[in-house]
């Protein structure tokens, strides 16, 4: 890891009318890491990444973006981020190679930029066998690589997936988080949410978030030593009841 960070979080806040969503939150990401939001579904971590993309405005704190600041300078953000969400952005009555193209458009991509993007999908991902299926009708867990396929397809330098293998079968999990490696070492900086405690244990560094702020950070081994536990679960239960 260099000094470098892909994100900068400072106090970040946001409420929804009396409602704290996310809770003065502060951390980095370095470059090429594999960072990990762990927590239950309403601990924050969806509305911290749509701040962080561009999707949402902080009430309050700062936060940077490769350097860019995510008040003033969301365009540019858009530019170099994929993002994943929980529920795939696909076009059901699309073919996967529709769908890749539509996302290609959508990233302003020209036809050779666009051609040889869907040629590493191909060959990274593994979809060539699936271009001209109906969306609709291929598998849960190859819908999630065509979802990954489409917010990888312009390149970006950090990547946010918003619990990606959510209803996904383990075996698929698997394979996916196999890609997710392929991206960090070739140089994209993963930023993942998750509830899944076996998940968490892949990440690089990990916050465990719970009620809008953030419990703790470090990787996986460090918050296991910390908290003298065998588990990211039993690290997870430990800070959730205090």
């Amino acid at each position: 890891m260099n000094t470098h960070y892909s994100v900068e979080v400072e106090n970040l806040t946001r409420l929804f009318g009396d409602f704290v969503a996310v809770d003065r939150i502060s951390f980095q990401v370095h470059d090429r890491e594999i960072f990990g939001f762990l927590g239950a579904n309403g601990a924050g971590k969806t509305t911290t990444i749509k701040m962080l993309c561009g999707l949402l405005l902080p009430t309050s704190g700062k936060g940077y973006i490769e350097g860019l600041d995510i008040y003033t300078q969301t365009q540019k953000i858009k530019q170099n981020l994929g993002y994943m969400s929980q529920k795939f952005s696909l076009y059901e009555d699309l073919t996967v190679s529709e769908n890749l193209e539509f996302y290609g458009g959508i990233y302003g991509l020209n036809r050779s930029d666009f051609l040889a993007a869907r040629e590493r999908a191909v060959t990274s991902i593994g979809l060539g066998e699936l271009l001209d299926k109906l969306t609709r009708d291929i598998p849960l867990g190859w819908k999630q690589k065509l979802a990954l396929s489409c917010a990888i397809l312009h390149n970006p330098k950090i990547l946010f997936l918003d619990e990606p293998t959510g209803g996904v079968d383990p075996i698929s999990r698997r394979q996916f988080w196999s890609l997710i490696y392929d991206l960090a070492e070739a140089g994209t900086t993963v930023f993942v949410t998750t509830h899944y405690m076996d998940e968490a244990e892949y990440c690089h560094c990990l916050a465990i978030m719970h009620d809008g702020s953030i419990r703790t950070i470090g990787s996986p081994q460090e918050l296991k030593q910390r908290y003298l536990q065998k588990s990211i679960e039993d690290v997870f239960v430990e800070l959730v009841k205090q």
